[in-house]
Parts: C-alpha cells; structure tokens; sequence
C-alpha cells in the first residue's frame, strides 16, 4: 500500500538532500521543482525514486554539483551549452531557457547539450514554453540498455522525446514518451515488485521473448517502441536515433553504447566518444508563424474534437497526450503524492544517511 505524502513535505526533504550535496541555493530550488514534477505528473520512476540514484553518482564524482555551465558554440538561433557534469535537473531547464530567449528574439531557439546528466521528464523543460506562447522540445540520449531491430547489442536509450503545445481554456497538449517499447523505469517498478511484464517490452540474451522483469541482469535487452520488426520497431528504432543523433552527435555528448550508465555501480566506458549525456532542446515562436490567439483557440478546438471521437465498442474515450498527467497534477497537489513502499523506505534509508529525518 502506498504512503501518501504531501507534496511541500516532499519537497522541503528534497531540498534538504540537494544542499547536502552541495548544491548551490540558487539552483536548489530548481533542481528539486523538476524532479518533483515526475511526481506530481505520475511519472513516479523519474520522481523522488531516482533521488538516491543521484546522491550514489555524486558521491562517485560523476556529478558535478557546482559546475561551470557556459555556452561553447552559439549563432543567432542555436547554441551549444557544456553542462560541465552537472545535474541534468539544473542543466536542461537552464539549457531551455537559452533556446526560449533566442525564440522570443528570432522566431524560433535551438540548444544542444554535452557534458550533463539525467535530466528528469522532458516534460518539465518543454513545458517551460508554453507560457511564452511557444511550442516547446525536449529530448535526451539515455544509458543504452535497448537494441536496435535484428539486434541483440544494447546500442541506444530508452531516448524519451517530449513536445509541447499551448492551448486557450483546455489543458497543453504534452506529447513525453520513451522511443522503447517500455520505459526503462517501468521495468525498475516491475522488479521490485516482482511482477511479470508484458510481452513486447523486453528480450532475452538471445533475441528470445521474455516475460521477466529482472532480464537485463541476465543479459537481455529493452526493445525498441513497435517491439518487432512486424510491428514497427524500426520506427521506434528510427525515433531513438534521431534522439542520439540530436542529443549526442550534434552537441559533442557520447552517444550509442558509450552514454555513460545512470547506475553508480556501472562505471562508464573507458573509451568515450563525446562528453557525458547529451540533450536537445528548441523553442518555436508561435507568432512567428501566425497569431498566438488563433493557433490556441484552434488547439482547443483540436483537443475538443479529438475528445469527442468515437470510442471503440466497449473501450474508454480518447485519452489527449499530456491529459493523464494533467489529472495527475490536479489530484496529488491537492491530495499528496503517493510513494511505493520501497520508495519510502529507500527516501528514509537515504535521509538516515545524510542526517535528514525523512519520516
């Protein structure tokens, strides 16, 4: 059963595990609003549960907890920003912010990023768009633990994608998705509740289905978003590409097999090709192609007339991406944040740790 916990309980204990980290305050703050917005969203594998993941990498010397943020390549409408290991959390909305300010200047803003880390839900940092009436992308390379269609190499992340539009009365349509078949998170939920998964999500070390949870500790591999080549998976395979390409190749980031792994127990590949993780971000100027009033009143009216599609015989009404989220957000501000036993437990083991009283 789920310990529910009010969402400024949690953040205050989120904020107290950062500045014992040595995260300067004026980041503190925004280190903790983007990972508690996995949490607040129902994105609960990237919330407050991979907070302990984040203290192991630090305590290793893989995150930087003061780093140096510049930009090191930039024109007009682009730039290309060294993290300097910093966390991802504080380098991709500083990152997004970049490309907001050449949007508003220029019609549109585009922003790569080397030399970081995991950087929680792209959901966060597209979303920064929307209240400047742009559309917002976001988009990171990940630790690869997926393999490509005909392949049993892991080779590529679970390279989420996030795209973000604004709307007029109804809520931003949010499109953040993984290009795997499953989020790899998803499959870290399954483990510790020692649930099978559904087939399509995983394969063995010999390209074999599989139904276990744990199977990448046995040398399986995530598949790609379609699962199958019958089934599409070299467009997901296509999808997660596109995502190393822009993350890693373009901003000088490892890429492919050489992003270096979320787990502090993993070291990373002795022979990098680029910078830590890699991130892409843009930012489009909605006046930039027409009147910002007329592109939302017409988003409502999208988002109504998909709302009002038919429904399968039997099945739910048509879910609008990002609308899950949104519910989500509205419930758990109101009613708290509900944590998974072995979360909690791993929150109060970290907190015993760092001299903080999580309970």
């Amino acid at each position: 059963m789920s310990v529910i916990i009010s969402h400024d309980k949690l953040k205050d204990f989120v904020l107290q595990v950062f500045t014992k980290m040595e995260v300067p305050a004026k980041d503190v703050l925004l280190a903790a609003s983007v990972l508690l917005s996995a949490d607040l969203r129902g994105i609960d594998s990237h919330g407050v549960a991979r907070l302990p993941g984040y203290v192991r990498l630090w305590r290793k010397k893989r995150i930087n907890a003061n780093p140096d943020f510049k930009i090191v390549h930039e024109m007009p409408s682009t730039a290309t920003v060294d993290g300097d290991a910093g966390l991802g959390l504080v380098i991709g909305p500083k990152a997004m912010a970049i490309a907001i300010e050449k949007a508003r200047i220029y019609g549109t803003g585009w922003v790569a990023v080397r030399n970081s880390n995991h950087f929680g839900i792209g959901a966060f940092h597209a979303m920064m768009a929307l209240e400047h009436d742009m559309i917002g992308v976001a988009m990171t390379n990940a630790s690869p633990l997926v393999a490509p269609t005909f392949s049993i190499e892991r080779m590529l992340g679970t390279n989420p994608i996030c795209y973000a539009f604004p709307s007029g009365n109804e809520d931003p349509v949010v499109v953040d998705m993984a290009t795997s078949a499953a989020a790899n998170g998803k499959l870290e939920l399954a483990q510790f509740q020692d649930k099978q998964i559904p087939e399509g999500w995983v394969q063995d070390k010999t390209g074999g289905s599989s139904t276990d949870p744990h199977i990448l500790k046995a040398g399986g591999s995530l598949l790609p978003l379609g699962s199958d080549r019958d089934h599409g998976s070299h467009k997901g395979f296509g999808l997660a590409a596109t995502v190393d390409i822009l993350s890693g190749v373009l901003s000088g980031a490892n890429y492919g097999p050489w992003v270096p792994p979320f787990v502090a127990f993993l070291e990373p590949p002795t022979n990098p090709v680029g910078l830590g993780i890699g991130h892409f971000f843009g930012a489009m100027k909605i006046d930039a192609f027409r009147p910002a009033l007329d592109f939302k009143n017409n988003m409502d009216f999208w988002i109504r007339r998909f709302k009002e599609a038919k429904p399968a015989a039997g099945g739910p009404a048509v879910i609008i991406p990002g609308q899950p989220e949104a519910m989500a957000q509205k419930d758990r501000e109101l009613n708290g944040i509900p944590l998974l036993p072995y979360v909690y437990d791993e929150l109060t083991k970290l907190g015993s740790e760092m001299g903080i009283n999580f309970k």
